[in-house]
């Protein structure tokens, strides 16, 4: 079953963190803090399947190039509490194969980046061994500044402002790309992107509206089999509430610096 997966978080430096210490992880690799100097080495890590940064078309080149990108991000704020990067982290529907889920990814990153001009920097990651064989997820570090022809610029703070109704937009636009993909791949499953609970209610709710509609129209039908119909209906509303109430949980990361 396709599950909705889609969390925001932030690397700041008031927790201990780094924008180039949480891409060296994600992407398996090693990165050097240009603005403290220590070195992040994770290319020992495993359950990397690919990874790619997406940025906008008036970007200059070094916007591609992880170690100049990140060291850059991490310069460019000057307070000791600021926040350097933000994480997307979204869970990939096993329904897809690996090619239609790492363009699932991509078109995501490239959405992100027209709508807010920042830049993206993906890692898609395998389920890990101890965990749900389905857990195929993303990882997306973007930058907290948009990105120009002249550098990193203007604070996107639209992202920071939950009352913006931005985060609430990319949630929607994951849950749109996401059953997009789906549809495309002819898998006859959606993601949706409300809580487990309204989810559940509009099940009850439209399963106990098909019970009463079967309850009229039992009146007008013949007293024999009547009760057999009934427990029929009954048992239907049962299983599709049953169904609601059965979602998967959000799946389990590694989330490392």
């Amino acid at each position: 079953m396709a599950i909705y997966h889609l969390s925001a978080k932030t690397v700041a430096r008031a927790s201990g963190r780094s924008a180039v210490a949480a891409a060296a992880y994600r992407a398996g690799t090693r990165l050097v803090n240009e603005r403290d100097g220590l070195a992040h080495d994770f290319r020992a890590r495993s359950g990397i399947v690919s990874t790619f940064i997406v940025a906008p078309d008036s970007a200059p080149a070094w916007a591609l190039d992880r170690q100049a990108l990140w060291s850059a991000a991490e310069m460019r704020e000057t307070r000791l509490n600021a926040v350097t990067a933000r994480e997307w982290e979204a869970a990939l529907p096993a329904e897809l194969d690996a090619d239609q889920r790492e363009a699932l990814a991509r078109a995501f990153a490239v959405a992100m980046v027209e709508r807010f001009g920042l830049v993206a920097d993906c890692a898609l990651h395998a389920p890990s061994g101890e965990g749900d064989d389905r857990n195929h997820h993303l990882h997306m570090l973007t930058t907290t500044r948009a990105m120009d022809a002249y550098g990193l610029g203007a604070k996107t703070r639209a992202l920071d402002d939950r009352k913006s109704g931005a985060v609430e937009g990319v949630r929607e636009l994951w849950e749109t790309l996401a059953n997009e993909a789906l549809e495309r791949a002819r898998v006859e499953v959606k993601i949706d992107r409300r809580s487990l609970k309204a989810q559940a209610a509009e099940a009850v709710g439209a399963a106990q509206e098909a019970a009463e509609a079967q309850r009229r129209a039992e009146k007008a039908l013949n007293p024999l089999g009547r009760r057999q119909r009934v427990a029929e209906a009954t048992e239907r509303a049962t299983e599709a509430t049953e169904r609601a109430e059965a979602l998967s949980r959000p799946p389990t990361t590694h989330q490392g610096p």
